[in-house]
């Protein structure tokens, strides 16, 4: 069959409707697509910083913001607490850290002075022994410090039970600090006693208050 040049004329004109139609639909259906993977991607991006924020740890003073040191009578004022803190459990590494090597510990008993930690230590292991249910409380502290040297000094509050039986007592430390290489140490610890309630079978009973 032949077809004139007329009718192919007229059959282009009649599809060309249909042709742009298809175009037109064709067109839509992809920005429809691209609109479907840019909200998809959108919200994989939020759900996954989301999770990011969830995982992320929790703000500190150190994470925050700048850290901000602590003063010489801060940091004395800390270590007090982490001598007496350590004489308390038993913690030998923990009280090892407050003192010197060449500290001079001074008891509350008529006793020659304590020079040197590794001469103290055998004493206070001897000590703690004894003890259980140790309780040291602290009041009344004192903290000066010039240069490189400085002192606390404060009344203390002791009970334990002491070879089986309570014992208590009360009195007032005093503690020379040195700062060496930019940490304060224990040079002195002078330990008087006020006070105090001891079992009868003791025959020195300052043997054991705190030092």
């Amino acid at each position: 069959m032949l077809i004139s040049a007329d009718e192919v004329s007229l059959m282009e004109e009649r599809m060309r409707p249909v042709n742009w139609c298809a175009s037109r639909t064709f067109v839509a259906l992809g920005v429809c697509l691209l609109l479907f993977v840019a909200g998809a991607t959108q919200a994989s991006a939020q759900q996954k910083d989301k999770k990011n924020k969830n995982n992320s740890p929790i703000p500190t003073a150190t994470t925050n913001g700048p850290t901000i040191p602590l003063s010489d009578e801060q940091q004395i004022d800390y270590l007090v607490s982490t001598n007496l803190g350590a004489w308390q459990v038993g913690d030998v590494d923990k009280l090892r850290e407050t003192y010197a090597d060449d500290v001079t510990i001074v008891q509350g008993t008529n006793l020659p002075p304590i020079v040197g930690w590794n001469n103290y230590l055998p004493l206070y292991q001897q000590q703690r022994a004894r003890m259980q249910q140790v309780r040291m409380d602290r009041s009344n502290t004192v903290i000066k410090v010039n240069g490189n040297c400085g002192w606390a000094t404060f009344q203390w509050d002791f009970a334990a039970v002491v070879d089986g039986q309570q014992s208590g007592s009360q009195g007032h430390m005093t503690l020379v600090m040195e700062k060496r290489n930019g940490k304060w140490l224990i040079t002195l610890n002078h330990t008087s006693v006020s006070e105090q309630t001891a079992p009868k079978q003791f025959t020195s009973p300052g043997s054991t208050q705190p030092h």
